[in-house]
């Protein structure tokens, strides 16, 4: 033992740091090779479930592709075996159109009028203060006069809208609106020429507005911007009117 450490404490320092680093490199290499193949294995076995995911992806793309290019060719079939089916179906949209423009159910922008609404002095009791009754009178008049859409502070209206009054304020559809209450509305050029011309909006503004002393003012506006009725629509009671029905 005596003679094999003797031998050891002669060799150069130089070897000896060679063959230590050359015994911890051979550690090393051993131990990726041992942990390469569970690793490799893990990987393997994470993969087949996603490629197995995007194939049926895939495959339900290309049916859904078949489905989109079958309904295509019917189409195209009624529409060969009915030459006015084409043009049946753009006067339904154009009646869809038109009933939801009559509901209020889309946006619109137009020439208009946007009044100013205002309870009046403060201490003049309840009739200086606006009411339910004012702003529907105003909203059924621009109705008559030909107006195509109407909101109230940016409330649309609608054939279901109800405006009422809740304590100190209005509720128009499910909206709690405090004064002032602006009244805006989409029509004709001549829309305000037209309301001018009704003795029922005459005789508001003499006998209610002035009386009461409320604040009224309008403008004529050549954009008024009206934002789509929001709330749903359930008709519970009506009914379409008979054929020939004015």
């Amino acid at each position: 033992m005596s003679t094999l450490v003797a031998r050891f404490r002669g060799l150069p320092s130089v070897q000896v740091a060679l063959s230590f680093a050359l015994l911890v490199l051979g550690f090393l290499i051993a131990a990726q090779v041992t942990g390469e193949k569970p690793r490799t294995q893990y990987s393997t076995q994470e993969r087949a479930p996603l490629i197995q995911t995007a194939l049926d992806l895939q495959a339900q793309q290309e049916t859904l592709k078949a489905q989109i290019l079958e309904l295509r060719k019917k189409i195209g079939d009624l529409e060969a075996q009915d030459p006015g089916a084409a043009e049946s179906l753009r006067q339904l949209y154009a009646d869809l159109e038109s009933a939801r423009l009559a509901a209020g159910l889309i946006a619109i922008s137009g020439p208009g009028l946007a009044f100013r609404l205002d309870d009046g002095t403060p201490g003049g009791g309840v009739d200086a203060q606006v009411s339910a009754q004012d702003v529907r009178i105003l909203v059924q008049q621009l109705w008559l006069a030909g107006a195509e859409g109407i909101a109230v502070n940016g409330e649309r209206l609608s054939t279901t809208s109800a405006v009422i009054d809740i304590g100190g304020s209005i509720l128009v559809n499910s909206a709690y609106l405090a004064p002032p209450y602006q009244i805006s509305a989409v029509g004709p050029p001549d829309l305000y020429e037209r309301l001018r011309g009704s003795l029922t909006f005459a005789d508001f503004v003499q006998g209610r507005i002035d009386r009461a002393g409320l604040s009224l003012s309008v403008a004529e506006l050549a954009a008024v911007d009206l934002p789509a009725y929001a709330g749903t629509v359930n008709l519970r009671y009506a009914a379409p009117a008979p054929s020939g029905a004015p």
